[in-house]
Formats: structure tokens, sequence, C-alpha cells
């Protein structure tokens, strides 16, 4: 009898298929969350890809990666968390397309998703009896489990736009808000609520605190982040997420996921240390490469960038182009005018070609301060991004005609002359 029960619980253990819940899952969690979101931009706008190139090929990936995880017997960290990464990718598109494509309002997508997150609830505990991650040991819970991640990325990445943008939070704001409920939900748990319930909760809320803390290390100093870049933040996040989940990867190969957060190889002390370690490393390198960028050498080039307009449009030009301009709290946009100056220079010696070359720099360059300037002035940043994308689409278009590019490029030389705040 004692071997046949040791045999079912090794054999439970197997077949288990997510992770023991510990610090380091949080931290690779949170971590995942802004890998997947500046992976997505780096795809759709740096790569040129399009949102919606972007948008099937993650799809097609993401449904790779989950037969690959469904057709697996035991817990695989590698794979898990790889489809950890692509689900927050395909959330936080879901909630864009709605949002930009669909302008779908934000306080409407968190309701919906909300519903939708019960729903599937609902409908996994009337089929299971259970909600509990410690059983997902069957393809039907599996199902539910993967179903319930897509939605809290999705409810999650709505809920953080709508604090951080609608409701002008701010990122810097938006890492202490939902650090804070976080932190009351684990509190919760430890006085006696239910272990279920605050972990989702806390699922959920994971995704605007990542996002926020992304934004907060890749946004300009002007804006009140670190400015480390997008490229620098994923480096970094990426390496510390390898790091920790090789060290699941060994632990489950030795001892199994149900042993993981608990044998004296993995321990719950060594675990905390682990997590420490990452969040430690992150910290480390964010304030050194943030110093070394405001040594004495680093100097603000914004004051010395002019706003260039097109003879007739009753833009400024020069040193006036700088005057405070109280109609917007966006702040200085010289440098988006100064690259469109240069687009609009080209597309006057007709050189439609080399104009939507370089108007990559302003599309690559306005997505990088989107976190930063959105919750500045909401209404004025929609119409210039609405004004950049026409901007795009007609130096994009099949037959791009030098009418269209001017006409499209001195409206937006016009308004960013009329929102510039510095």
């Amino acid at each position: 009898m004692a071997v046949a029960a040791a045999h079912a619980v090794r054999t439970r253990s197997w077949l288990t298929k997510v992770p023991a819940i510990t610090a380091t899952f949080w931290v690779i969690k949170v971590l995942s969350t802004t890998i997947g979101e500046t992976f997505a931009d780096y795809l759709s706008v740096n790569v040129g890809l399009g949102s919606a190139v972007t948008d099937a090929a993650m799809l097609a990936v993401l449904a790779v990666a989950l037969i690959v995880q469904f057709r697996t017997r035991h817990y695989v960290p590698w794979i898990y968390w790889l489809c950890v990464v692509l689900v927050s990718i395909v959330g936080t598109q879901i909630t864009d397309f709605f949002t930009d494509t669909l302008g779908v309002s934000l306080y409407l997508s968190t309701a919906v998703f909300t519903v939708t997150l019960a729903v599937v609830f609902v409908v996994w505990y009337r089929q299971e009896g259970t909600l509990a991650i410690t059983s997902i040991d069957t393809p039907r819970r599996e199902g539910f489990y993967w179903g319930a991640i897509l939605t809290t990325f999705a409810l999650g990445t709505a809920a953080g736009d709508l604090a951080t943008e609608a409701l002008s939070l701010g990122f810097r704001n938006g890492v202490l808000i939902f650090g804070g409920l976080i932190l009351i939900a684990w509190l919760a748990n430890r006085a006696g609520a239910s272990q279920v319930a605050t972990f989702w909760i806390a699922y959920v809320l994971t995704r605007p605190l990542g996002a926020s803390m992304g934004d907060l290390l890749t946004q300009d100093k002007e804006f009140g982040g670190l400015a480390l870049g997008a490229s620098l933040t994923s480096v970094l996040f990426f390496a510390v997420i390898a790091v920790l989940v090789a060290r699941e990867q060994v632990l489950a190969n030795r001892h199994g996921v149900a042993l993981k957060g608990d044998s004296p190889a993995g321990g719950r002390r060594q675990d905390f240390a682990w997590a420490a370690g990452g969040i430690v490393a992150v910290a480390v390198a964010g304030w050194a490469f943030s110093s070394q960028q405001a040594g004495p050498g680093a100097t603000d080039q914004s004051a010395e960038l002019t706003i260039q307009a097109a003879p007739g449009t009753g833009a400024a030009t020069g040193p006036a182009a700088r005057r405070p301009r109280p109609t917007t709290q966006l702040g200085n946009l010289s440098k988006f005018a100064t690259i469109t100056a240069g687009v609009k220079a080209k597309v006057d010696k007709n050189d439609l070609p080399g104009a939507k070359t370089r108007v990559k720099d302003l599309e690559v360059a306005w997505d990088d301060a989107e976190a930063g300037l959105k919750p500045r002035d909401s209404t004025k940043w929609h119409q210039l991004d609405d004004e950049i994308d026409a901007v795009l689409t007609s130096l994009r278009a099949g037959s791009p005609t030098r009418s269209d590019c001017a006409a499209s490029l001195t409206a937006l030389i016009t308004t960013l002359n009329k929102f510039d705040g510095v």
C-alpha cells in the first residue's frame, strides 16, 4: 500500500503542468510581462511589421507553443514560461485592438474583460469543482487555466491603461499603486483569505505592475523615467528571467514541480534569495546605467532643437518655437517636430523614398514616448497620434503622391507647434 501511495504521489506530481507558486514565480511573471510588451512593440514599430502582421505572427507562435505545452506530460519550465510571455503579448494586443483600432473606451474594455474572466471562472468551477492551480493535471483543467491566463492579461492591460492613461496616474504612481495592491492581496492571504482568490487577484495586478515598471525604466528622464530604453531593459529582464528559469528547469528535472519550493535543494529561503537577487540585479543595473547617462558629459539637447515649418503654415520657427504654450501639458515636442521637418524637407525635394525611410525615426520616437506623454494630456496625444498615422499612411501608400504627403506633414507640423509646451 505504501509503495502504491508513493507511486500515486509521484504520478500526480509528474502530471502537474504549472510551477509551484513561490517568490521566483512572481518575479519571473512580472519581468515576463514587460518583455512581452516591449517585444511586440519592437516587431511592430522598430522592425516595421506593423500591428496586423505582428498580431497574426504572435497568435501563430502562441498556438504552436500551447500545442507543445499541452502535449507535454509534466511541467517543463522553459515551455511554460515561453507560453506566459506569448500570452502576455497576445493579451496586450487584444486590448490594444479594442482600444486603438475599434475605439472602445478603456472603461468599457475593462468591464468586458472583468465579466469575461468571471464567466471563465464560473464555468471552470462548475465543470471541475476547483479553481486551484495546484490541480492543473488534466487537459480540460489546463485549457481552463490558459483561458483564464489570457483573459487576466487582457484585463490587466485594460485596467492598467485605464489607471495610468485615462485617469492620468502615470507609470510612477502605477508602480506604487499596483505594487501596493499586490502587497494587500498577500497580506490578506496571510490573514486567512482564500488562497485561490488572492492568487488570481495578484496575477491580474502583476500585468499593470510589470508594464508600469518597464515604463519607469525605459522612458526619458523628462517624463520621469530612468531613460534605459526598451532594448536595454528587455535585455536586462531577459537575462534575469533566463537565470531564474534555468534554475527552475534544474530543480524540476531533479525533484519535480511539487518539491520545487519545499525541498532542501529548492528551499523557500533559497527561493526568496534567488528572487531577491533578481530584483537587486535589475535595480543595480538600472541605477548604474541611469547614473552613467546622467554624468558630467550628459546634456539636455532638447533646448537646441528648433521647429521648422513649411512656408505659409503660420508655425513658429527658431527660438520662438520653444516658448511655453499653456494649451497642452504634453511638454517639449521639439524632437518630434525636428524629425517631421526633416521628412518634410525630403518631400519638398520630391524624395519620397528618402522621406519614407526618415519617417521611421518619427514612428519609433513617438512610440517610445507614449507611456510618458499620453497620461499628460490624453486628448491632445490622440490627436497627434492620428496625425502621425496619417503621415505614415500617406508615405507608405502603394503609390504615394507628393501633395498628399506634404499636406499630412504640414498639418502635423502645425499641430506640433500649437501643442509644444516648452
